[in-house]
């Protein structure tokens, strides 16, 4: 028996210990160009050119923020979240209603409204955006920041659904009943039960649609034109136009741009960690 513990043992530290070398290693592949580009944000063109790229400068300066706050950085930044926070708040309300609709109702209909969000997961976003394009201008909203709320909430919501109707059938059912025979009413049970009950996967499929619709780039490039409704990662494009032999303002640009991201994830963490657990747990 002893002999068996430790055989199992070793084995299992062999195990950790390649699991942990390709974890470091995993880690270095990540945290490098993160290291890269944080401290290259901070030195001047000279130092860029002349010193180690691997090291900090001894003369660290702002002013690469300074010259890309100046370059209407801040519009770009307001752009991203007005169209962020206008496309993951009405996907995930949309999302989790009709979630809520097809696990607790029945008929054709439903069944109908589930094959079609279930097609629109394999619909690649390349094959639409002509469609997009043609829909986009006959509604008159060509270079708005509504063409791009839009098409982002259309994309977001199959997703959504499915997620959140894999977690709403794991609800118990008698949970439902009691609430009916308290005289809830379907949508008293589906805001004061189900909504709560669900909240880990609430928060994950906003941080995911947040991430998704902060960072799109071919949205903005193809149904945007001035540089009054220009997001984030269509500005990055320009900096690096404008910027074309400064890599260290380019990299401030993206040091800035990055930051709302860490903390979105830093405040819905644990959220999103529970999702993603109670997902791969079924």
């Amino acid at each position: 028996m002893k002999q068996r513990q430790g055989t199992g043992s070793t084995g299992f530290g062999r195990r950790n210990i390649t699991g942990g070398a390709a974890g470091w290693v995993w880690l270095a592949i990540i945290i490098i160009p993160l290291y890269y580009v944080v401290i290259t944000s901070f030195k001047d063109q000279q130092a860029f050119f002349a010193s180690n790229p691997l090291l900090p400068s001894t003369s660290p300066t702002l002013d690469n923020y300074q010259l890309v706050l100046e370059n209407d950085f801040l519009r770009y930044f307001s752009n991203s979240v007005i169209v962020t926070v206008g496309a993951v708040i009405p996907a995930v309300l949309v999302s989790f209603m009709a979630a809520y609709a097809l696990v607790r109702g029945s008929g054709r209909l439903l069944g109908g409204i589930n094959q079609l969000l279930l097609l629109g997961l394999a619909i690649p976003l390349q094959a639409t955006i002509i469609p997009i394009y043609w829909g986009i201008t006959r509604l008159y909203l060509y270079d708005t920041l509504l063409a791009l709320i839009l098409p982002s909430i259309a994309f977001a919501v199959p997703v959504s659904v499915l997620i959140l109707a894999n977690f709403l059938r794991d609800v118990p059912n008698e949970l439902f009943e009691s609430m009916r025979l308290d005289g809830c009413s379907d949508w008293s049970m589906m805001w004061r039960l189900a909504f709560p009950l669900i909240r880990p996967a609430i928060a994950t499929i906003a941080v995911y649609n947040a991430l998704n619709v902060w960072n799109g780039f071919l949205f903005p490039l193809i149904l945007t034109q001035s540089s009054d409704n220009r997001v984030l990662p269509l500005s990055l494009w320009a900096f690096q136009g404008e910027f074309s032999i400064n890599a260290p303002a380019i990299l401030a640009a993206v040091v800035l741009s990055v930051i709302p991201l860490v903390v979105l994830y830093m405040i819905g963490r644990r959220q999103l960690v529970a999702g993603l657990t109670a997902g791969f747990s079924k």
